[in-house]
């Protein structure tokens, strides 16, 4: 039949930037010149059919620090020959434990001498955790708030807020001397960024957000006092570069071509970061 009707036509494209329809053997879009096969933009909206339509950045960092737990788990567990079970409070904290060792293998971030010198450590270690109640608590505060910070900058802008305030406050934890992991430098600058937009806005629905924000920033601080070995610099270099891109950055998603064609920059430029750290990581470990 769709030979007797003189066969199906193709069909036009949407542009991936802006969302303007396409003509089927455009390479361009003609509202804001985006190429529409190969740009940024088709490569977010191609990954993005991998991923959960919504919140599909938080998704992908949760998933990225449960199978890098899982191997450093299971390389702890190859190493001991068992699983870290102390007792008392001490063995809530640390059940599941991995090895000291593993962790540094894999990329814990380490005082600023060596990290000067290996400074992809300042990136793996936001997605490396020390213990199974460490990477819970971490994950259960992203899945809390990680998805409505997405929505509200948008999903690339989301992963380059993520990735740069973890290294920041990697950056003060390293200047510090200390040995440390976890995505909790990341989450607080999620949390800085949220208590600088909600300042001073008086809607209820900002202010619903800000009293969570708040509550989230309470239990942080009294969790990173009441029990040793909480990396109280790694948060606060968080949440201080959090706030100040809360400050500097629109608080709406990218609405113009030249926005969207910065943000998909940035969050893949993060995410490049991320994947070439973990390269890197990766050909120090085999190298020993």
């Amino acid at each position: 039949m769709s030979g007797f009707f003189g066969g199906s036509q193709p069909r036009p494209k949407i542009c991936p930037s802006c969302g303007s329809l396409v003509g089927s053997v455009a390479t361009r879009c003609p509202q804001c010149g985006a190429n529409v096969t190969f740009s940024l933009a088709a490569a977010s909206r191609g990954l993005g059919k991998l991923l959960p339509a919504a919140s599909p950045a938080t998704y992908a960092i949760l998933t990225v620090c449960c199978v890098i737990f899982a191997a450093s788990f299971l390389a702890t567990f190859e190493k001991t020959g068992g699983v870290a079970m102390p007792g008392g409070l001490a063995g809530l904290l640390d059940f599941g434990g991995i090895d000291g060792n593993v962790l540094i293998r894999l990329g814990a971030s380490l005082p600023l001498g060596i990290d000067r010198l290996q400074p992809w450590r300042l990136v793996t270690a936001i997605f490396l955790h020390a213990s199974i109640l460490h990477i819970l608590f971490n994950m259960w505060v992203l899945m809390d708030i990680g998805p409505q910070i997405e929505e509200l900058y948008g999903s690339a802008r989301f992963t380059f807020i993520f990735v740069f305030t973890g290294i920041c406050g990697y950056v003060l934890s390293s200047f510090m001397g200390k040995f440390s992991v976890g995505a909790s430098g990341g989450l607080l600058g999620l949390i800085g960024i949220m208590l600088a937009v909600t300042t001073g806005r008086r809607s209820m629905g900002m202010q619903m957000l800000r009293n969570q924000i708040l509550r989230w920033l309470i239990y942080i601080v009294v969790w990173g006092f009441l029990f040793p070995g909480v990396d109280n610099w790694a948060h606060l270099g968080g949440f201080v570069s959090g706030f100040a891109l809360g400050k500097l950055m629109a608080d709406r998603p990218p609405a113009s071509p030249e926005e969207r064609k910065q943000a998909y920059a940035m969050g893949w430029g993060a995410a490049l970061v991320v994947v070439a750290s973990f390269v890197m990581a990766g050909l120090s470990a085999l190298g020993k």
